[in-house]
């Protein structure tokens, strides 16, 4: 009779297991869903940016040589003008036997302003070719040497940046120089024309008076301030000429951030119109800073950094005059480094953490980060690269939790 027990026993015993394996079973939590991406080695770039415009680097506004009546102005903003040749404007004294020792002694002194700014143009024009053969003869050694190993992918960078850099400050010297000598020019004429004509004068010498005003540069025609016939005092401001090729980039970032950026820096210009990004370079940063009222209302220090493109004006046709950009500037980096998404880390008493799925189950892992970019951020202990670090971590999410991966 025992014997015929036992299985009985058994039987019941199994069940009783089994039912409380199942209760076991239905307490224990269901695993958390989660998202996981592989901590990878790669490079890693830490940029700033904002909206930024466009603008001409060089444009000069035409002012009338002397006092006089102008005649209209026939051009429209956009037409193509050439130095020297396209007419802009005509201006012919209103009565030159009403000119007095004051306007002779103005137009005089406006010469002498003019010849002493074409002097000093020509020594900045020569500083600015010897600081361009320094950088060429810098950039021709970084090349040299950068196969050998002997100059670094950044110094060679940093090389060719000044080297651009210098071959604009050439540039800037050398139309600052056309334009103190078209100055010059107008200041001379208009003094010839200041002094009163001779008693009796026939009508062609009368016509001698008309001065006409040509545009300084090449380029476009941007404004017209004085479009009809007027009469204008000397020095009223009458067109706006420039080259609309020629542009740089003005980019006001919050102060904390402009700190980090340095001339030379490398930047990328998106959001311009164009199917492709455009590169560009940082020529220098603004030592002031002004305050700027935010969309949301809050007082913001900014600061204007200045870019200059190095995309070459025929992949950015159409991209003109004060018009809307985006850029983000790269103001350090590292080639190789352990890799984490920034929507892994988080705070944790006194450091940083993630969590790492391990075999189902969800560990807490102490980091130590460093430079952070967009999306990553660079690990400089805690990770080796390979792990399975959890994203968006919920708050279900605890050390030794299990965990399902998505």
């Amino acid at each position: 009779m025992t014997t015929s027990r036992l299985p009985a026993r058994l039987l019941a015993i199994a069940v009783l297991a089994a039912v409380a394996g199942a209760i076991v079973w239905g307490f224990q939590p269901e695993p958390v869903t989660v998202d996981v991406r592989e901590v990878a080695r790669g490079g890693l770039a830490v940029t700033v940016g904002d909206d930024g415009v466009t603008r001409i680097k060089e444009r000069y506004v035409v002012s009338a040589p002397l006092a006089g009546r102008t005649s209209r102005v026939e051009l429209d903003a956009g037409d193509q003008v050439a130095a020297g040749q396209t007419l802009l404007v005509t201006i012919e004294p209103t009565d030159p036997s009403l000119l007095d020792p004051r306007a002779l002694a103005e137009a005089e002194a406006r010469v002498e302003a003019a010849r002493a700014a074409r002097q000093r143009a020509d020594p900045e024009l020569a500083r600015a070719k010897v600081q361009l053969e320094y950088t060429q003869a810098d950039l021709d050694r970084s090349r040299e040497l950068f196969p050998s190993k002997a100059v670094s992918h950044e110094d060679l960078d940093k090389a060719e940046r000044a080297w651009r850099t210098a071959v604009e400050e050439v540039k800037a010297a050398e139309y600052q120089l056309l334009i103190t000598e078209y100055e010059l020019a107008m200041a001379e004429a208009a003094l010839v024309r200041t002094k009163p004509v001779r008693g009796g004068a026939k009508a062609d010498e009368a016509a001698d008076w008309r001065m006409d005003v040509r545009s300084p540069v090449d380029g476009r025609l941007l404004r017209i301030f004085q479009e009809s016939s007027a009469v204008v005092a000397a020095g009223a401001p009458l067109v706006e000429v420039g080259d609309p090729t020629e542009l740089e980039i003005v980019i006001d970032l919050v102060s904390e951030d402009a700190v980090k950026v340095k001339p030379g820096d490398r930047a990328e210009i998106t959001a311009w119109g164009g199917a492709t990004p455009l590169a560009a370079h940082v020529r220098t940063v603004e030592p002031r800073g002004f305050m700027k009222v935010s969309p949301l209302g809050v007082e913001e220090q900014r600061v204007n950094v200045i870019l200059d493109f190095d995309s070459p004006a025929a992949e950015r046709p159409t991209l003109g005059d004060d018009f809307r950009v985006e850029a983000k500037i790269t103001v350090d980096e590292v080639q190789d480094a352990v890799l984490v998404p920034l929507s892994a880390l988080f705070r944790r008493e006194n450091g940083e953490a993630v969590f790492v799925a391990e075999e189902g189950v969800a560990r807490l892992v102490a980091v130590t980060s460093g430079r952070r970019g967009d999306r990553f951020a660079e690990v400089r202990a805690g990770l080796s690269g390979g792990e399975q670090v959890i994203e968006y971590p919920a708050d279900q999410v605890a050390d030794g939790a299990a965990v399902r991966v998505k």
